[in-house]
């Protein structure tokens, strides 16, 4: 029987604890991470991009802005309507966070 190094132990979940239940879907943390590196994106393209369905992407979206992660800007375009999606300061530092928090994670989980 192996036994796990405490020190290990207490890093891992200590990183655990430093993740942010919002982004813990990978749509959620996808779009984040695509809206981090962008001054905005369409639903169209978020949808194209995170292979996901109207309903789910909608979903996801929603969550994300009543977490204030982001903002949505609607408009509409040769009369369609467009929804452009922005991250917003709060959501890059729960994004700097979270991934700060895989990164702890993976350090304590090498042998």
């Amino acid at each position: 029987m192996s036994r796990t190094d405490p020190n290990i132990e207490a890093k891992a979940s200590a990183a655990l604890d430093q993740l942010d239940p919002v982004l813990q879907h990978r749509s959620r943390l996808g779009a984040l991470a695509l809206l981090s590196s962008s001054d905005a994106i369409t639903f169209s393209r978020l949808k194209t991009l995170l292979n996901e369905t109207d309903g789910n992407l909608g979903a996801q979206l929603r969550k994300l802005e009543e977490a204030q992660y982001l903002s949505v800007r609607k408009e509409f375009i040769d009369r369609k309507p467009t929804s452009w999606y922005a991250i917003t300061p709060a959501g890059r530092v729960a994004l700097r966070g979270h991934l700060k928090a895989i990164e702890s994670l993976l350090k304590a989980a090498k042998p």
